[in-house]
């Protein structure tokens, strides 16, 4: 329920971003569970904390001209979105993908402002992306298209002032043009400009792992404080990319079996446990199709079209994108005896989804907290090239544990404190609004 003294502010956005809904729908969830925080500090409504955190410090869009194989002069149009720096430099991904527009980079990004508060580490929030897809393209017309990009965006980066990462159609190949290009023009090797690179050339180990892995631990987390774990639970992951797959293969070493994965064009469902060694060759190292998987998997099934949400799952962890977890989903699941749902992707389930989730009493982990591990290592990632220095998988990863299970533990809490028990969206939506909306009274009016 919004706090009647906060219905004008969520007007005035909405009046001020017309035809934005994800931005409206992202900044609609904050406000509904901030009220309290209002009334406990009033200095926040004062300096206008609210009006300041839901617009952004600056929004960059530019065109990307670029030569397809064909000799064809292609055309683009790129985004970033400075969201917030009370915190810390901005940070935040790099998606390439045909839906992408200022509304979706204007959500991921205030979505991300409170993702990195929740890490507790000192990062600001941003986003960016363009409406590029990369399926189908080959790595020279990829190749280009980043280095044109890039000629523009890095005017506005620096390891102390914006860092992108990847996000969707954007993983290490994608990351080494782009930063090839910026190496080039600027004639300096800076490392921390850039997150998500390879290993051989400045990467962290378990960059590629942390968000599923993340998710995974506060699940394990979530699920403990109820006295519950992930052994021997049946579970649905969406999507097929870096984050479901790392996703599912860390289910399955704490003991759980994924039975179906997706992507855009159907869904696999394998009693026996995904095979995440095969569903890897597929999808990372022959770019394929789930129904390639299903091909060579005996036992397999493929169902195009339809939805993965029809497939009964104890735990389920949405993982693909925004909104493609609906109401109808949410009933079917819980018919299907769900135990518990962790947001691998940014705000993939709908606010009728999860309110019928809360409403059953079933823990729901929203992505601001549950995926914050790709960027929890990211910043890892930035500490380790600012010290020149490298870290093992095994002591990365155990930071990484204890990083997921510090901001579950926070959210948990702040639900208590605020007289809302085991609500995780409540208690993420409040620790980082606080995290953001002190450290801008304390900066002054910026």
């Amino acid at each position: 329920m919004l706090d009647e003294k906060l219905s004008p502010v969520l007007d005035d956005v909405i009046r001020r971003n017309p035809g934005e809904l994800e931005f409206h729908q992202a900044v609609t969830e904050v406000l509904a569970s901030i009220g309290p925080v209002l009334a406990k500090h009033p200095e926040l409504a004062r300096h206008k904390t609210i009006e300041r955190i839901c617009e952004p410090e600056r929004q960059i869009i530019f065109r990307v001209p670029w030569m397809d194989d064909d000799g064809e002069i292609q055309i683009n149009r790129a985004f970033r979105v400075e969201f917030n720096s009370a915190l810390g430099p901005y940070k935040g991904g790099l998606r390439f993908h045909p839906s992408v527009n200022l509304g979706i980079v204007k959500f991921l990004g205030f979505e991300q402002t409170f993702k990195n508060a929740l890490t507790g580490m000192p990062l600001g929030g941003g986003k960016g992306g363009a409406d590029f897809d990369p399926k189908g393209r080959s790595d020279d017309e990829i190749m280009r298209f980043c280095q044109s990009l890039m000629t523009e965006l890095y005017r506005h980066l620096g390891e102390y002032t914006d860092v992108p990462a990847g996000d969707i159609g954007v993983g290490e190949r994608e990351i080494g043009y782009l930063f090839g290009q910026y190496k080039r023009i600027t004639n300096r090797y800076e490392s921390g400009v850039l997150t998500g690179k390879g290993t051989r050339w400045g990467g962290a180990l378990v960059r590629t792992e942390a968000t599923g892995y993340g998710a995974v631990y506060f699940a394990r987390e979530m699920l403990r404080a109820r006295g519950d774990s992930i052994e021997n639970k049946t579970c649905v992951v969406s999507g097929s990319g870096n984050v479901a797959i790392y996703t599912i293969e860390k289910i399955h070493q704490l003991g759980g079996t994924v039975v179906a994965c997706s992507d855009s064009g159907g869904h696999v469902v394998d009693t026996a446990g995904i095979d995440v060694a095969l569903l890897k060759e597929v999808k990372l190292d022959d770019r394929g199709r789930v129904a390639d998987y299903a091909a060579r998997r005996p036992g397999a099934q493929y169902v195009p079209g339809g939805t993965i949400w029809d497939v009964p799952g104890q735990i389920v962890f949405p993982s693909a994108t925004q909104n493609e977890l609906t109401a109808r989903d949410a009933a079917r699941l819980i018919d299907n005896g769900l135990l518990a749902v962790v947001e691998g992707a940014n705000m993939p389930c709908t606010p009728e989804a999860i309110d019928l989730f809360l409403a059953a009493d079933i823990p729901f982990a929203p992505g601001k907290a549950a995926n914050a591990g790709g960027v929890a290592t990211s910043a890892l990632e930035m500490q380790q090239n600012a010290s020149r220095d490298s870290w093992t998988f095994q002591h990365t990863e155990q930071r990484l544990a204890q990083i997921m299970a510090n901001i579950h533990d926070t959210c948990f809490d702040a639900a208590a404190t605020y007289a809302s028990p085991g609500n995780y969206v409540v208690g993420a939506n409040i620790v980082g609004f606080l995290r953001v909306s002190q450290a801008m009274v304390a900066l002054g009016l910026i």
